[in-house]
């Protein structure tokens, strides 16, 4: 009985920290002065990146389980629902921004910027629109299940990598804390992910 409990506890405690580490750079995103000088599409975009940098944290936590309550069917699609939101956040960020400033985001999506985080962020946007594909396509493709996983589960990484790059380089609305702390986390948490499935090894386990 008291280990049902204190296991129920710990349960709680996993999905209060995954809800404070998802909400609180928004919160801080949201309590930016930077916000006051800025168009409301501008402000929409920039939340649409900050929602699909916290939508990229739930990933690796369902692919691998650590979520409680989640078993292993309903895990898999709430990731496919989770993955649905990110590709929306993403066509959000981006459509927001090509409102505001059009030859910025062409210059962007051509790797002319001068700015790094834009070639991180395109990098980014087009792992992750891969990553979908392959998931979608996954039987049209015929590949093994083996190979498909290695093929999506490395275009998350380049996902993650390069969304990191990209948010730790912009200097914006999020605040610099909170946002490095999500970064880490969810580079953390990746890589704990890859480690624990074990999607590189010779042999399945």
């Amino acid at each position: 009985m008291a280990a049902a409990g204190t296991t129920r506890v710990r349960h709680v405690l996993i999905w209060v920290a995954l809800a404070a580490a998802i909400l609180i750079p928004i919160v801080a995103a949201a309590a930016s002065p930077l916000l006051a000088w800025r168009q409301p599409v501008y402000i929409a975009a920039g939340f649409a990146g900050v929602i699909a940098m916290a939508l990229l944290l739930l990933q690796p936590l369902l692919a691998a389980g650590y979520l409680p309550g989640l078993d292993a069917p309903r895990g898999r699609r709430v990731h496919r629902w989770v993955g649905a939101s990110l590709i929306a956040a993403v066509l959000l960020h981006v459509a927001g921004l090509w409102i505001t400033s059009p030859p910025d985001v062409i210059d962007a999506l051509l790797f002319r910027s001068p700015t790094p985080f834009s070639a991180w962020g395109v990098i980014a946007m087009w792992a992750v629109f891969a990553a979908a594909l392959v998931a979608a396509a996954r039987r049209r493709l015929r590949l093994r299940w083996r190979t498909w996983r290695r093929v999506h589960t490395s275009l998350a990484a380049i996902v993650v990598v390069g969304s990191v790059v990209h948010a730790l380089l912009i200097e914006g609305t999020m605040e610099v804390m909170s946002k490095t702390a999500l970064c880490l986390l969810l580079l953390a948490v990746t890589v704990k992910a890859l480690v624990d499935l074990k999607v590189w090894a010779a042999r399945p386990t």
